[in-house]
């Protein structure tokens, strides 16, 4: 999952100002032209398994849903909370896939170089180059797919998962700056470039040149072994680089985009009421951002369970004026979501209110009739 949001949004270059010619995280990658550049071998398995998900709630982008994978997945193996924002547009046509040869090589002539010609173009720097290779203490490398790697080793052989390939760490599916420590170690021995092919086949942990290159090069190095000494650090600087990465390229809509914590909070309801003011339409004001596209991956992910209607995102009820007499009360999530709604349907928006209140032209109306009643009758 890393690996898929990373290499969508990896092939941007910051000196073409077009969209999507400038590539970056535009949903391109799930086209079968760029799933057969070199770089992505394997990664069609990663997106059979996005695609349930896809399917379930069609109104995401393809763009927002590999960047939500891979922030998703380094979270839940340990790492960072990664501040990312949502709203990608995806491309629409394999036409517009970028040209190949953008990614990384693992194995170049000048390693440190490479590192650099690449993510420069990107727009990064040497500490986020050294703290996104830090990911690398997730995850295997197999020779059918990069073609780096063992087929299996000491600590694949079992899986968990699909068994087999070389990972980096011992403990690949725990994120933490095991990997740092453990290239520590090559300073006292021969770094990668200096091994024999034969020794290297030994090992049963994996060292790519562009790894060894972290200690090798100067600049590097000075981060490289700042995080083999300090986790939090490195988690610091992990998660900042991995949300900038994860934006490269990418055209939001609305242009600001939005976070997940727009739409939901932890926060007690206590402690919200001295936020909300008493204005005739506070919930409209509190509504997350619209957008005239369809329904944004972060209300799909706040409103929808696994196990309802049988994977299916939740029916609305309906509508009851009643339901909004809550007071000064915080009212929850799904309820902004259908006074919004109901908002919208008068006529309403965020941007731009209605001009006149709609309630009470009800009331207004109501009045009238009755008067014209009670002259008919007399």
């Amino acid at each position: 999952m890393v690996r898929l949001g990373w290499h969508d949004s990896g092939t941007y270059d910051k000196n073409i100002e077009e969209w999507p010619q400038r590539g970056g995280a535009d949903g391109s990658l799930r086209f079968e032209p760029e799933l057969k550049h070199g770089a992505n071998a394997g990664l069609i398995n990663a997106l059979k398994l996005i695609q349930p998900i896809k399917d379930k709630y069609p109104g995401i982008s393809y763009a927002d849903l590999f960047q939500l994978a891979s922030a998703t997945a380094i979270e839940e193996v340990g790492g960072p909370k990664i501040p990312m924002k949502y709203g990608r547009v995806d491309v629409t046509e394999p036409e517009q896939c970028p040209p190949e040869g953008r990614l990384p090589d693992a194995g170049p002539r000048d390693p440190a170089g490479h590192l650099r010609e690449v993510f420069y173009r990107m727009g990064l720097d040497d500490k986020e180059i050294v703290a996104l290779s830090g990911a690398h203490t997730l995850g295997r490398a197999r020779p059918d797919r990069s073609g780096w790697g063992k087929p299996e080793t000491k600590y694949t052989k079992d899986g968990p998962g699909e068994p087999g390939g070389q990972s980096w760490t011992v403990e690949w599916l725990k994120f933490d700056n095991s990997y740092f420590k453990l290239l520590t170690t090559l300073q006292d021995m021969k770094f990668l470039s200096q091994i024999p092919l034969e020794e290297q086949k030994e090992q049963d942990l994996l060292v790519l040149p562009t790894d060894a290159a972290l200690f090798e090069d100067p600049s590097f190095k000075v981060y490289a072994e700042k995080y083999a000494e300090d986790q939090e650090a490195f988690f610091k600087d992990y998660a900042e680089a991995h949300a900038k990465l994860s934006d490269l390229g990418a055209k939001f809509d609305p242009p600001e985009g939005f976070s997940l914590d727009d739409i939901t909070s932890d926060e007690p309801a206590d402690d919200k009421k001295e936020e909300a003011a008493p204005t005739p339409e506070p919930v409209v004001a509190a509504a997350p951002p619209a957008a005239p596209a369809p329904e944004p991956v972060a209300v799909a992910v706040a409103t929808a369970t696994a196990d309802d209607n049988n994977g299916a995102a939740p029916q609305p009820e309906p509508f009851s004026a009643a339901k909004y007499s809550y007071g000064k009360r915080e009212l929850s999530d799904s309820m902004k979501q259908k006074i919004r709604a109901e908002y919208e349907g008068f006529g309403g928006s965020p941007d731009k209110p209605m001009q006149s209140n709609y309630f009470l032209n009800i009331m207004i109306l109501i009045a009238g009739l009755a008067f014209l009643t009670s002259l008919v009758g007399n």
